[in-house]
């Protein structure tokens, strides 16, 4: 355990001592990360497909705020859909303003959410983001964490039909993509079952996490995954998809590890140290319980070096020295 309490203290001095250079290398890889996957996805417009264009996009997104990496890949799927086909690409607009409205209306503050859960899914660990919004924000995370998850099936709806929709054909024609598109989102059970799990377990990992009982932040990332595990459980067996078990069971666990990566970062307590005291004022009663963190102070490692030319004058110092001692108690140094 001291190990990795001293590594994590590393991680963290390093960061607050580099963090003017490193936070826009990880903005620059998260951008990068997106705008790959987007393209991967749905690289339907060929002059956006480029891996140069996308490297400077990324590096503008690395020095400007969050909130504009989240406007630019909005910007780059409505470019790829409309490619694809114009009913795609207006829905997805009007979709994309819809969200970013609410995402800068409730929770501006939480632009990672809608960047990092469309890369869960597609990990296949989606289930990390609520209980991480539970453990390290307010419960508000999780209307962008279900703008990421909107944007997400949204992107797999078009994958999966781009046959059809990328054929030409009349007025008519468009307006019956139009309904098809729409009638195919709105009708997504998997995706209102994600949603209605992540707003659950946010809730519930949010509310545990704050209690004053030890192992707070254990006992809700245990519940809230467990919570996950038997909502999407019950749920694929009720929308007839039960051979998404086994990968239900497999993201749960990664997740789970992740989690507990991220309590040990944050929230890592000794609770054999625990104290509870008590004092007043004139008004009130205080009972306060204190918990020490777990922390390991680094250690300070002092090098001497001894160099020959030192050796010889500690030499020279002693038989000086011993002269001296002998010329005082009257020893002649050739009778010795």
């Amino acid at each position: 355990m001291t190990v990795l309490l001293e590594f994590r203290e590393g991680i963290r001095s390093f960061y607050g001592k580099y963090e003017v250079y490193l936070l826009p290398v990880i903005k620059f890889l998260l951008a990068s990360s997106v705008f790959l996957l987007i393209n991967h996805k749905i690289g339907y417009m060929e002059r956006l497909d480029h891996l140069p264009f996308l490297l400077i996009l990324s590096l503008a997104c690395s020095i400007l705020p969050v909130a504009v990496m989240v406007l630019a890949a909005g910007a780059l799927v409505s470019l790829h859909c409309y490619a694809l086909s114009m009913p795609a690409g207006v829905i997805m607009l009007v979709l994309f303003v819809v969200m970013y409205l609410l995402y800068f209306r409730f929770a501006p503050g939480c632009a990672y959410n809608v960047l990092l859960t469309p890369i869960a899914c597609v990990l296949g660990i989606p289930y990390v983001m609520p209980a991480a919004n539970g453990l390290l924000q307010q419960p508000v995370a999780v209307i962008p964490t279900i703008c990421g998850v909107v944007t997400y099936y949204f992107l797999e709806g078009i994958t999966a039909n781009e046959t059809s929709l990328g054929t030409n054909g009349e007025e008519e024609e468009l307006i019956g993509r139009f309904q098809e598109i729409i009638r195919q989102f709105v009708g997504n059970r998997e995706m209102y079952l994600m949603i209605a799990v992540f707003i659950i377990v946010t809730l519930v990992v949010y509310l545990l996490r704050r209690l004053s009982a030890d192992y707070a932040w254990t006992i809700a990332i245990v519940v809230g995954m467990l919570m996950q595990y038997l909502g999407f459980f019950a749920g694929y067996l009720q929308i007839g998809q039960s051979s998404r078990t086994m990968q239900l069971t497999v993201g749960c666990i990664v997740s789970a590890v992740f989690l507990l990566v991220i309590q040990f970062f944050f929230f890592n307590l000794d609770y054999t140290r625990t104290e509870r005291v008590q004092f007043e004022d004139d008004e009130y009663y205080y009972y306060v319980k204190a918990v020490p963190k777990r922390y390991v102070s680094a250690k300070a490692k002092t090098v001497k070096k001894i160099s020959d030319n030192a050796r010889n004058r500690r030499a020279e110092r002693e038989a000086v020295t011993r002269k001296e001692l002998l010329e005082d108690m009257d020893i002649d140094m050739d009778d010795e």
